[in-house]
């Protein structure tokens, strides 16, 4: 393999594997959307524990599995194609490398280019499914919700219920971002400086989007909001002032 191309998958490398940590250790500071989007996960589930019918959370969080399924569909349509040509033999790759627009390579490089594709799907593909399971588990503690149970029995609920949610988005998210990387992997079937060119890219318009963007900044003030409001409990609630007595058998 050329310097310039191991160098170009060093980067890329470095870019998909480190992103996580680097997004983490930025959002120390805050103004960053997952950071903001953690509270505000956390402060939903403190409000559903305190409705006294929780069914417009369980719709929400249904279109969020909706969105996590479309995704992982989509994915693996991906994947079969990207596999078809991998693993076609001679005549699928054949007639890929056969383009103008793509640059020169042997045959052992031109598969390790469309393995990486493939690679990086298959990895945003695991994360949409861990994220559906992580929501029908978070699902099922929104329908478990205690109704008449005292608040503070409800506020530790409520965050053990947001240890569910804000994984399973988490997880959501991360699936999303294989889409961006994954198009740069792509970019490597042009060359190895377009290879660069799009892993940069990929990874600026990340950053851009959790702390510059207009989405950003919105949801920084909605954390704000929710930071100064108190979580109010229902008149439903107000009989509930302590733990009832626990039937044993």
């Amino acid at each position: 393999m050329p310097i310039i191309d191991i160098a170009a998958l060093a980067l890329f490398m470095f870019a998909w594997l480190f992103y996580e940590p680097l997004l983490k250790r930025l959002g120390e500071g805050g103004n960053l959307i997952n950071t903001d989007m953690t509270v505000i996960r956390r402060r939903w589930m403190q409000e559903m524990a305190v409705r006294e019918i929780a069914l417009l959370d369980g719709q929400l969080l249904g279109h969020a599995i909706n969105s996590a399924s479309f995704f992982a569909s989509s994915n693996l349509i991906l994947i079969a194609a990207a596999a078809g040509v991998l693993f076609g033999g001679d005549t699928a790759l054949k007639s890929i490398e056969g383009l103008a627009v793509l640059a020169p390579a042997n045959q052992t490089l031109f598969e390790l280019k469309l393995g990486l594709v493939l690679f990086a799907l298959a990895r945003g593909l695991l994360d949409f499914i861990w994220a559906i399971r992580q929501m029908n588990y978070c699902l099922a503690a929104i329908g478990a919700t205690p109704m008449w149970a005292s608040p503070s029995t409800l506020a530790e609920y409520a965050e053990a219920t947001g240890g569910i949610l804000n994984p399973a988005l988490s997880a959501f998210n991360a699936g999303v971002r294989g889409y961006y990387f994954a198009l740069a992997g792509a970019a490597w079937l042009l060359g190895p400086y377009a290879f660069i060119a799009a892993t940069l890219g990929a990874l600026a318009l990340l950053l851009w989007r959790q702390r510059r963007s207009q989405a950003s900044s919105a949801v920084r003030k909605v954390r704000q909001i929710l930071e100064r409001q108190p979580v109010v409990h229902g008149p439903h609630l107000k009989h509930a002032e302590k733990d009832p007595p626990v039937d044993t058998i």
